[in-house]
C-alpha cells in the first residue's frame, strides 16, 4: 500500500524550513493526479495542491520540518529520519491513500501540501488568502491515528528588559536586566492560570533568549520570547496578562516591554464514532485554513517521538493511516 521507495525519497530531502522548496519541486514531478497546481507562499517557498475532481474533502500536511536534519533509514517495522513523523509520513500515507481512491473511480478529493508550518503556518496562511472551498479539511499530523476532539492555542511574545549597564564588582549602581528577567520568570511560574476540563493546563515556554554582556558587566539588555499553548478557559487570559505586564508596580514591570507576535485559538474538531479520539496540546495548520466546513486531525506517528533525534514512524501505523483517510471519505459522503 505504501510506497516506501519514495517515501525514502521524500525523507532525503532536508526540508527545513525555508528550505522545501526543492522537496517541492521533487514532489510536483514525482506525485500524480489530473491536476496539479503550485503557488509561491512570498517568502521563496511553494505550496502544492493536487486534485482528483473538484475537492470536495481536502487532505492536508506539511512539508517543512524543524532542525537539524537526519537522513533517513528503513529498519524492518519502522523507517527513521527527520520528518518521519511529523509530517512526511502524513505525505506519503496521504498521498496512498488518494492513489487508492483513483484507482477505485473516486472523484472529488485533494492533496494539499505546504510550507512554513513549523515557523508559524506562513503556507496555510498564504492559501487561505485564495478563494479555494471545500467541505472538508483533514489535516495530518502525529496523533498516533486518533481523532483529535480538540487543541490548545497559542500566543506568542517577545520582550525585552532594559537595564543599566556597570562593573560587575558595583552592582548597586547598575541595574541587570538578566535579574529582571529572573525576576519575570518567577512571577510568571507563580501565576495561575484557570484550568480547563478539556484541555488542561496552560503551559509556556521561554526561547530565543539574548542578552550579550560580558561576564563582568551587568546586562544592558535582555530579549526573548514566550511562547503559551492556550486552553479555552486561558486563552484571554493570558493575552490580558501578559500585555498588562508593563508599567506594573514591581521593578522588573517598569523595565519591561512586551510585543504581542501572534497566534491562534483552542479549537474543537470533527470526529466520528468508531475511532479512538482525544485532545491534544501541539498546534497545525488547521486553525489557519478557513474556507472548510469542518476540519479534521488525525494522522501516524506519536508526538511523544516528533523533532527528537530518534524520530521515527512505525510501518504499520502508515498503513492504518492510509486506510483512515479513505474511511474518512467514505464517511463523509463525497
Amino acid at each position: 500500500m505504501i510506497n516506501y521507495n519514495l517515501f525514502e525519497s521524500i525523507l532525503g530531502f532536508d526540508s527545513t524550513s525555508g528550505k522545501e522548496r526543492p522537496l517541492a519541486e521533487f514532489l510536483l514531478r514525482n506525485l500524480k493526479a489530473p491536476k496539479v497546481e503550485s503557488f509561491e507562499v512570498g517568502d521563496g517557498t511553494l505550496n502544492l495542491l493536487f486534485s482528483w475532481g473538484e475537492p470536495r474533502i481536502v487532505y492536508c500536511t506539511h512539508m517543512d520540518t524543524v532542525p537539524p536534519y537526519i537522513a533517513p533509514k528503513v529498519l524492518g517495522d519502522r523507517v527513521t529520519g527527520r520528518g518521519s513523523c511529523d509530517a512526511k509520513g502524513q505525505i506519503i500515507a496521504m498521498y496512498s491513500a488518494c492513489c487508492q481512491l483513483a484507482k477505485a473511480g473516486k472523484t472529488g478529493f485533494g492533496l494539499l501540501l505546504l510550507s512554513g508550518e513549523e515557523t508559524g503556518s506562513w503556507g496555510a496562511k498564504a492559501f487561505s488568502k485564495l478563494p479555494f472551498k471545500a467541505d472538508t479539511l483533514v489535516i495530518g499530523e502525529p496523533t498516533e491515528n486518533k481523532m483529535v476532539s480538540a487543541s490548545k492555542g497559542t500566543k506568542a511574545y517577545e520582550l525585552t528588559f532594559r537595564g543599566e549597564s556597570f562593573h560587575s564588582g558595583y552592582p548597586q549602581f547598575g541595574k541587570s536586566a538578566v535579574e529582571l528577567f529572573i525576576d519575570f520568570a518567577n512571577a510568571l511560574r507563580a501565576h495561575a492560570f484557570p484550568f480547563d476540563p478539556t484541555l488542561g493546563d496552560t503551559t509556556y515556554n521561554i526561547g530565543k533568549l539574548v542578552s550579550n554582556n560580558a561576564q563582568n558587566i551587568l546586562s544592558p539588555e535582555l530579549k526573548c520570547r514566550v511562547y503559551f499553548r492556550t486552553t479555552f478557559a486561558s486563552d484571554g487570559a493570558v493575552h490580558e496578562y501578559m500585555m498588562t505586564l508593563p508599567g506594573g508596580d514591581a521593578p522588573w514591570q517598569k523595565a519591561l516591554a512586551v510585543n504581542y507576535i501572534g497566534g491562534d485559538i483552542p479549537s474543537q474538531y470533527t470526529t466520528f464514532e468508531g475511532f479512538p479520539s482525544g485532545p491534544v496540546a501541539f498546534g497545525s495548520d488547521a486553525p489557519h485554513l478557513t474556507g472548510f466546513r469542518r476540519k479534521i486531525i488525525c494522522g501516524p506517528g506519536s508526538i511523544r517521538f516528533a523533532h527528537r533525534s530518534d524520530e521515527h514512524v512505525l510501518t504499520a501505523d502508515l498503513e492504518t493511516a492510509a486506510r483512515n483517510y479513505i474511511r474518512f471519505f467514505n464517511l463523509c459522503n463525497v
